[in-house]
C-alpha cells in the first residue's frame, strides 16, 4: 500500500495527485458534513467500502422519504452528501401526464427545488413547459400532450380522397400539421375552389370530400 508510480489510471482504493500523475492508497474517508441528520457512529475512521448510517433529526426525512440512510466510502471518497429534508417541504411523485412520460424514473418524494422532465409519447404534441418544478410542497403545473389526428384508410374511402406522396393504410399527424390529399382516380373535388389541405388541430381535423 505504501508504493507509489506513475499510471494514468490507480487502482481500487487509490487515488490520483492530478499534477504529477501519482497514485497513493486512499486510507481514509473523512466525517463527512450532515444536513439535518446526525451519524449513527461517531469516532470511528471510515475505510473504502464502509457503508455508515445516519439518522435525520425529528420532521425530516432523506429524499427517498426514509428517516434513516447511509452512505459509501468508495475510491473517491463519499458516495454523496448525507442529506435531510423537512417532512413538509417535500413533493411526492411528480403529476402523472396522459400519453407523456417522466424523465428519470419517477422518485417516491423530491426535496424543494427539483425539478423533472416530461416527454409526450410519439404523434403526441407537447403544450407548455417540459420541466415542472418542486416549490411549496407542491408541483408546478404540468404540460399537455395534445392527441394527434388518425387518418384511417375508412375514412379515406369514405371521401374518396387520398394521401398526397403516402401509401399509410392509417396516418398519425400532430396537431398544427398541415395534411395534403388528392381525389381517388375518377373523382373530383366537390367544388373547383375546395382546398385538398387540411390542418390536424388537436386530435381533429375537416377532410376535403371528392366525388
Amino acid at each position: 500500500m505504501g508504493m507509489t508510480g506513475l499510471y494514468t489510471q490507480c487502482l481500487q482504493f487509490y487515488h490520483k495527485i492530478y499534477n504529477c500523475q501519482l497514485c497513493f492508497p486512499l486510507e481514509h474517508c473523512d466525517m463527512p458534513m450532515f444536513e439535518n441528520a446526525t451519524p449513527t457512529i461517531t469516532g470511528k475512521v471510515f475505510r473504502p467500502s464502509d457503508t455508515p448510517d445516519y439518522q435525520c433529526l425529528d420532521g425530516y426525512e432523506t429524499q427517498d422519504g426514509h428517516t434513516v440512510g447511509s452512505l459509501l466510502c468508495g475510491e473517491d471518497g463519499w458516495s454523496h452528501l448525507p442529506s435531510c429534508f423537512k417532512s413538509a417541504e417535500k413533493c411526492g411523485p411528480p403529476p402523472a401526464v396522459g400519453n407523456g412520460d417522466i424523465t428519470p424514473v419517477p422518485l417516491a418524494a423530491y426535496p424543494l427545488g427539483s425539478r423533472v422532465e416530461y416527454q409526450c409519447q410519439a404523434y403526441y404534441e407537447l403544450q407548455g413547459p417540459k420541466y415542472v418544478t418542486c416549490s411549496d410542497a407542491k408541483w408546478s403545473e404540468p404540460l399537455k400532450c395534445i392527441d394527434p389526428c388518425v387518418i384511417s384508410e375508412e375514412i379515406l374511402n369514405e371521401n374518396n380522397i387520398r394521401l398526397k406522396g403516402k401509401k399509410d393504410k392509417t396516418h398519425y399527424t400532430k396537431t398544427g400539421d398541415i395534411i395534403e390529399f388528392t381525389c381517388k382516380p375518377g373523382h373530383s373535388a366537390v367544388t373547383s375552389g375546395q382546398s385538398l389541405e387540411a390542418v390536424c388541430g388537436e386530435g381533429t381535423v375537416q377532410l376535403p370530400k371528392c366525388e
